[in-house]
């Protein structure tokens, strides 16, 4: 007979198990925590969208929709994308399912994204982000609180250190323009010399060829005017309450005027906080304002700001996370049946409890030891068995464990009660028969 073949994990996906799953839950777990501090509300958008969805609203010179999206027909011959990031979904959803009577809104969400792109250290194909989006408010305190927000959320990981938030403006309408144009004319001079990427984003998207990677491009990016020169006065003055704001708030910055965005769409506020303790690849969180995307998109003319973050990224700078603690070893002794319904009690408590049930019965002790727990509760009956009286005993009681001991003492006291009014706090094996009804 055929040996049969095991499907192998597909390029660029992960299997999240044991320290890396610590690690993911707790960035979910500190994401979750600041989203209720600053009162976003949950949002949870398809996976997949319409292509135009996504290619109107990411541009469709850009890396992302001309190289890395997830791209099919559907049976009905309807184009779509696997979602490669979180911003145009919601944005959609904003437009389609009326949310405008909500505005300003503040929304969060994680899951997983799709980019089809070289894996490596922290790259994959399906990856994880957290997101968050204030939509309808145009005033700069929304990037302040959102910025303010991610600046608290890396404290809360303990992961600040060594992470530089980088600032920089965009301008609005008008600077942009103005810009743009300055921007075409200083690389139509350096024609000959720019890279063939270059070359079409200088015909569709020249901003872009600011963050080009190519060597040659890099000498005639850096020598590109600066945008500043060409700001407005309400450009200027929505900076500057940016800055300030986060002076206020305690939050660092630093200027990065070639910091940007290429779509028209994004106006003023365009941020990065980036690392240098993931090699080259060092972003860890990034946003911006995207005041005409909703209009793009078919929508009303509405003002957003957001920023989005990798769960894998962020995971990575996390120290090592301690596994999750085991508050009490249910050991059963001869009483499989009896145990089970002590741990559903403990459980519905409130105590997290794993049950030793196979083995020799000393085994069973020694597995319950080698977990680590905070206690160990077995549980017995006597011999020759009596219907409704049942052994109990503690292990591993010791002055830092007190509290949980008197948890346990009082919830099995609920049920049952000792013979001797020690109870099970005594010590040894201790003897209780089952309360009635109407005890």
């Amino acid at each position: 007979m055929a040996r049969i073949e095991t499907p192998r994990r597909v390029r660029g996906t992960q299997d999240i198990f044991g320290d890396e799953q610590r690690r993911f839950a707790r960035v979910v777990e500190a994401f979750e925590l600041v989203r209720r501090l600053y009162c976003f509300q949950q949002v949870q958008v398809p996976v997949f969208e319409s292509t135009g969805v996504f290619a109107r609203s990411m541009g469709e010179t850009s890396d992302v929709v001309s190289k890395e999206m997830y791209t099919f027909p559907d049976r009905g011959d309807e184009l779509l994308t696997l979602r490669p990031e979180f911003t145009a979904g919601i944005c959609r959803a904003y437009i389609t399912e009326g949310w405008q009577q909500y505005a300003p809104l503040k929304l969060t969400t994680h899951g997983p994204v799709f980019r089809y792109e070289r894996p490596q250290k922290g790259r994959y194909r399906q990856f994880h982000q957290i997101d968050a989006e204030i939509i309808g408010a145009a005033e700069p305190q929304a990037d302040v609180e959102l910025l303010t927000m991610a600046d608290q959320l890396l404290k809360e990981l303990g992961i600040a250190e060594g992470v530089t938030l980088q600032l920089n403006t965009l301008g609005d309408a008008e600077t942009r323009e103005a810009w743009r144009a300055a921007l075409v004319a200083h690389f139509e001079a350096h024609r000959g010399e720019l890279s063939e990427d270059s070359l079409t984003r200088l015909e569709k998207n020249p901003m872009r060829i600011l963050d080009s990677k190519d060597p040659r491009d890099r000498p005639i990016a850096d020598s590109a005017p600066d945008i500043d020169a060409y700001l407005t006065d309400e450009a200027r003055a929505f900076f500057e309450a940016v800055t300030s704001g986060l002076d206020a708030a305690g939050v660092a910055w630093t200027r990065n005027a070639r910091l940007v965005r290429g779509l028209d769409y994004y106006r003023h506020t365009a941020f990065e906080f980036v690392t240098d303790r993931l090699g080259a690849q060092g972003t860890v969180l990034a946003g911006g304002r995207y005041d005409g995307l909703i209009g793009n998109l078919g929508g009303p003319e509405t003002p957003g700001v957001g920023w989005a973050a990798g769960i894998e990224r962020l995971g990575m700078l996390l120290a090592e996370p301690a596994a999750e603690p085991l508050e009490v070893a249910l050991v059963a002794e001869r009483v499989e049946g009896f145990a089970t319904e002590v741990a559903a009690l403990l459980r519905s408590n409130g105590i997290a409890v794993e049950m030793f049930t196979t083995g020799s019965p000393r085994k069973r002790f020694t597995k319950a030891q080698s977990a680590n727990p905070a206690l160990i509760l077995s549980v017995d009956t006597e011999s020759p068995p009596l219907d409704g009286r049942y052994l109990f005993r503690l292990a591993l009681t010791t002055p830092a464990t007190a509290a949980l001991q008197e948890r346990v003492a009082g919830i099995i006291a609920n049920s049952f009660k000792f013979v001797d009014a020690e109870g099970l706090l005594a010590g040894g094996w201790r003897l209780a028969e089952r309360l009635g009804p109407t005890e």
